[in-house]
């Protein structure tokens, strides 16, 4: 099968370029949202740490500082594998093993309100990206949920557990396809979780990631419960970062700081 392409003996003939001498971070944090992004470089004191390449151009990585807690935070990409090759990309530019990822997500559950943080328990690998990383499965397990759901406890964070669905195509999302993804448990469908998690797994990275419920699937049209201009409660709510800052905070105090 096309899928089963996991090759874990022999060499890559391109290796991305790890920089041992590199700051020291304490975690990465990734938002796809530029919207965020510049809110976050208005509201915090950001150091640029180094760049990014992609034939696109740069994607500037920045220091923020909390105590004696050091954060690097950037834009990555939608999609799998421009997602997973930033944050291969990164590790020539910060020395982490912690990576938190944040961003919208569509809903497959009507009952899950607009703006509910979204944890992932497990991802079903309906994209190409994950199985160049691990063997071939239907689903991964979203190793680091229960830590995440601790955290938005302490925060007071309103949250629901559940599978997400993993797609390249969100528009060939059909709706039996909904449905059946629905029906083995999926609370959300997105482009980069199984990927992000298999690559973690295979770096021996630790991910924490979730997603903010946004346009809804359930339903007899599309609904993508918004309003134009809005961005409370949406994928470009600047509040998630503060959110996604405290779980690294969280994260830190409990387990140390990276080494």
């Amino acid at each position: 099968m096309i899928t089963d392409v996991f090759d874990p003996v022999s060499p890559a003939v391109i290796e991305p370029k790890v920089d041992p001498n590199a700051p020291r971070v304490d975690a990465c944090i990734l938002t796809f949202s530029h919207e965020i992004e510049r809110r976050v470089r208005e509201a915090y004191s950001c150091r640029k740490l180094g760049s990014i390449w992609f034939a696109t151009g740069e994607t500037p990585v920045w220091l923020i500082e909390r105590g004696e807690m050091r954060f690097a935070f950037y834009k990555t990409y939608v999609g799998a594998p421009a997602c997973v090759a930033s944050v291969e990309d990164s590790l020539g530019v910060v020395r982490t093993r912690r990576y938190i990822v944040f961003g919208g997500a569509g809903c497959l559950d009507r009952e899950i309100a607009r703006g509910r943080v979204m944890i992932p328990t497990e991802a079903y690998r309906d994209e190409g990206t994950s199985y160049h990383y691990a063997p071939a499965a239907d689903t991964i397990a979203v190793r680091n949920a229960s830590t995440v759901a601790a955290c938005m406890e302490e925060l007071g964070v309103p949250f629901v557990l559940g599978k997400t669905w993993t797609t390249d195509a969100f528009y060939r999302e059909t709706r039996a396809l909904m449905e059946r993804r629905k029906a083995q448990g999926c609370v959300s469908v997105e482009m980069e979780c199984a990927a992000l998690q298999a690559m973690c797994d295979f770096r021996g990275l630790e991910l924490y990631t979730f997603f903010t419920s946004g346009d809804l699937l359930d339903a007899p049209k599309w609904d993508e419960r918004r309003r134009e201009g809005q961005t409370e409660g949406t994928q470009h709510d600047a509040g998630h970062f503060d959110i996604a800052l405290a779980l690294a905070e969280r994260i830190v105090q409990k387990n140390g700081q990276s080494a």
